[in-house]
């Protein structure tokens, strides 16, 4: 609130729909509401419009100034890529024809090695980070590759850009057949440090570092050690993947015969907390849940990858069940998009599909669905105190919705209550209906001119 005598606080002021998810509602609409984003892009006040003349007066704005939405119009959280690999997207849509650990040697660690370039880092870079937040993609938790260089490139073009990400340098020190795309455990410790010094160094407000072990299988015992001290000393978060396929956990068993189980080789390396991310974890025992749980440690669900490479599928009522954080990722380029509007609809494909298997299976809605893409993926994150709904004191990471948007994917034949028209948005929308985003309350797209 504005202090008397004092000049008010510049406030944008929306009035409108608004659809967001919170821990106890999959779905809340908030219709003919105003929402409030103060200086500092942060939720400052949302409440009913018949509340418009108390809050003009107490946060110093003229109601001629409120931005209105259009009747097919609404606000809905930005959506939270909690798995997606940057340096892969040059290839998304194609090579698809094999498992993942032949998919990995063929396609993606010769494409990856590329990257020492950054010539090829900065294209393939500004492209991804242009084309998902377009997508509706405010946050995203990236892995980049080995080198320093581009993974701070990232870093760079995601601040350039005004998205929030976390980014990876990749770590890898053992079994890759593509011999000059490996490090040494000393140097992948080393450049680790460097990367996380300098990416911090930058001060950028919404980019930050998260260590980045690519696998249980690509990691000595001795780098994943290395890796647990650095987070924890740093307070950082860490990504990687898990039990995506059985031929990977039939070899992790084997090469560390020391551990109960995949789970068991993150939590000796202290790599399980609750600043972690696990991509898949479509194999994960109900014993191995549990310790994700006690942890706090997190799943991203990748259902397009999982079904393209043919991994698993996930039960992602079961990862519910034992209350495990679980977010949603596109894991480009195992999925072949980009777009987190895929990832909900691959989400409830998978969901049905277990459906068809088990006809008492509890099949997830697509509320339920839209949840997992917003609010579920901060929390996956651990950045739920920050974003994932429109909460007082939240950032402001939002897309402007319009269902009716000319010619565009969806057609509208009634007058459809808001939760129609959320539902038809998930299941047809695409950029198009998307025609604003904003993160930490700054308009990022459409994309300024000098971008």
């Amino acid at each position: 609130m504005a202090k008397s005598g004092a000049a008010p606080t510049k406030v944008l002021v929306f009035r409108g729909t608004f659809i967001h998810a919170t821990p106890s509602t999959a779905v809340q609409i908030l219709e003919d509401s105003l929402l409030g984003v103060d200086a500092e892009g942060k939720i400052a006040f949302i409440e009913g419009n018949e509340k418009l003349d108390r809050l003009s007066q107490s946060f110093g704005f003229s109601p001629s100034d409120v931005i209105r939405l259009d009747k097919h119009e609404f606000f809905m959280p930005g959506m939270v890529d909690t798995h997606i690999h940057a340096s892969q997207y040059s290839y998304a849509g194609t090579a698809l024809d094999l498992p993942l650990l032949q998919w990995l040697n063929t396609y993606t660690f010769p494409v990856e090695s590329g990257f020492e370039d950054l010539k090829v880092a900065n294209s393939v870079y500004t492209q991804v980070v242009k084309r998902t937040l377009k997508y509706g993609t405010t946050t995203a938790c990236y892995f980049a590759t080995i080198h320093t260089d581009a993974s701070l490139l990232l870093g760079q073009i995601a601040n350039h850009f005004g998205q929030r990400a976390l980014i990876g340098k990749v770590c890898m020190d053992r079994n890759n057949a593509v011999k000059h795309y490996k490090e040494t455990m000393q140097g992948s410790k080393d450049e680790t440090l460097r990367f996380i010094a300098e990416l911090l160094d930058k001060k950028y407000p919404l980019v930050k570092p998260v260590v980045t072990p690519r696998f249980a299988l690509s990691c000595s015992s001795a780098l994943l050690g290395q890796l647990g001290a650095i987070a924890k000393n740093n307070n950082l978060h860490i990504q990687s993947h898990i039990s995506e396929t059985v031929e990977e956990v039939k070899l992790v068993k084997e090469l560390f015969p020391d551990s109960e189980s995949y789970t068991d080789v993150y939590r000796k390396h202290n790599l399980l907390t609750d600043k972690t991310v696990m991509a898949h974890g479509c194999h994960l025992s109900d014993e191995e849940l549990t310790v994700f749980r006690e942890t706090g440690a997190s799943l991203s669900h990748c259902p397009n990858s999982n079904i393209s490479l043919c991994s698993g599928l996930l039960d992602v009522r079961n990862v519910l069940n034992h209350k495990v954080k679980l977010g949603l990722g596109t894991d480009v380029a195992g999925g072949y998009s980009s777009s987190m509007l895929d990832a909900v609809r691959r989400t409830l494909d998978t969901s049905k599909c277990l459906t068809i298997q088990n006809q008492d299976y509890d099949t997830l809605t697509f509320e339920e669905a839209f949840r997992l893409a917003t609010l579920g993926g901060s929390q996956a994150l651990s950045l739920d105190d920050q974003i994932g709904n429109f909460e007082v004191g939240k950032d402001f990471d939002a897309l402007r919705v319009n269902a009716a948007v000319p010619n565009g994917p969806i057609d509208l034949f009634k007058e459809e209550d808001p939760k129609i028209i959320l539902e038809k948005f998930l299941n047809l929308g695409d950029d198009r209906n998307i025609v604003e985003v904003y993160v930490a309350g700054k308009k990022v797209v459409p994309f300024a001119d000098h971008n």
